[in-house]
């Protein structure tokens, strides 16, 4: 047996899968596993893309200053206290990177994004999972969970997958009542398809444990592109760049990233959008006997009688050229997570449920 060893942690993690975009002998196949955009980035982003393409052989500035800027502008926040990264996921790297370690603990609920469970492992932490209630997140079990080694705790403000969310009152109470020396991280992926919501950061504001993170892959239509950032203290702010790989943003994906924040008509335009789908979608499941929780997000979680019947749902679905997220990984198993594509996809799933019910059996 060798000698060579990876830390602590790291043989632990499961590799990430992420949402199917084939099906075998199908051409017309719709994709609506990964919670993507339907409509795409905004034409004046794609210009900002092609434009950036003639300056590909420069590096990168090392601050995303320019970013930075746009997105203080448009959120109202302190450039200052930003951090970009390659995907939210890399600003939760970061944080478990620097603030926990071998012998401290990473909290995340039962139905919680992948990524908080596996940075955890990776920086040497135990991750710790914490009940939900009824797929929605429960401060109490939270606030129950922390002990002393407690050094993070994520949430997801909508939650993935549940799309489920808890008022500001209650995110407060949990900030609150965490120990000296503990973080609270609110993933705000999902904050811009809820009307209004700052995602946190008038809590990050208020006090000097609460940390937000945010994406472009979502509602701006970059997830190939890998952009994310993260508001928070001043404090960790710094820290967090100490470790951060200098040019870990490319020109292009900031020149993207800025005309897309900064194109606030497209970004209403697809939020209106997804809302009017995200309902009817809803509603028509709900009529086939297929129930879900009220979404705040762009995708609906469909909850079947089991998970053999779940399966039976995908199988057909996939008969049919619809790709949609089995959740069984996520405690799930009688779930399918349906993003909410434009109208005539979300009528496609629609019309797929339908003739699931009306198989033979």
């Amino acid at each position: 047996m060798t000698a060579i060893k990876p830390q602590p942690g790291i043989l632990e993690i499961a590799l990430y899968q992420g949402g199917q975009s084939r099906i075998e002998g199908v051409e017309d196949v719709l994709k609506l596993s990964s919670n993507e955009n339907p409509f795409g980035a905004s034409p004046k982003t794609k210009q900002a893309i092609a434009d950036a393409i003639a300056e590909v052989h420069r590096y990168p500035n090392t601050d995303h200053g320019p970013l930075r800027q746009a997105i203080g502008e448009v959120h109202g926040l302190d450039p200052d206290r930003i951090i970009c990264g390659v995907g939210s996921d890399e600003v939760i790297q970061f944080l478990c990177q620097a603030y926990a370690g071998p012998g401290d603990e990473v909290l995340h609920t039962e139905h919680g994004f992948a990524m908080y469970r596996i940075s955890a492992l990776a920086a040497g932490a135990t991750p710790v999972e914490v009940r939900e209630r009824e797929r929605v997140t429960d401060v109490d079990a939270l606030l129950d969970a922390v002990t002393p080694q407690t050094r993070l705790v994520f949430i997801a403000n909508p939650n993935n997958p549940t799309g489920t969310m808890i008022g500001g009152n209650e995110v407060a109470r949990l900030a609150a009542g965490l120990p000296e020396g503990a973080i609270l991280v609110l993933d705000g992926a999902y904050a811009e398809f809820v009307e209004g919501f700052d995602g946190g950061a008038a809590l990050v504001d208020a006090r000097d444990n609460v940390f937000m993170t945010r994406t472009f892959s979502k509602l701006y239509g970059l997830g190939g592109l890998r952009i994310g950032w993260g508001y928070g203290p001043r404090a960790i702010i710094d820290v967090l760049n100490r470790i951060r790989q200098p040019f870990n943003l490319s020109e292009l994906q900031m020149a993207a990233a800025i005309a897309a924040v900064q194109d606030r008509d497209w970004a209403e335009r697809c939020r209106i959008e997804n809302a009017r789908m995200r309902v009817w979608l809803a509603e028509e499941l709900a009529a086939l006997g297929v129930a879900s929780d009220t979404s705040l997000a762009n995708f609906v979680l469909a909850r079947f009688a089991d998970a053999a019947e779940a399966e039976a749902a995908d199988a057909h679905l996939k008969s049919l050229g619809v790709i949609v997220r089995r959740v069984a990984g996520y405690k799930l198993p009688n779930c399918l997570r349906i993003t909410v594509g434009d109208e005539a996809g979300c009528r496609r799933v629609v019309e797929g449920v339908k003739s699931f019910r009306a198989r033979p059996r």
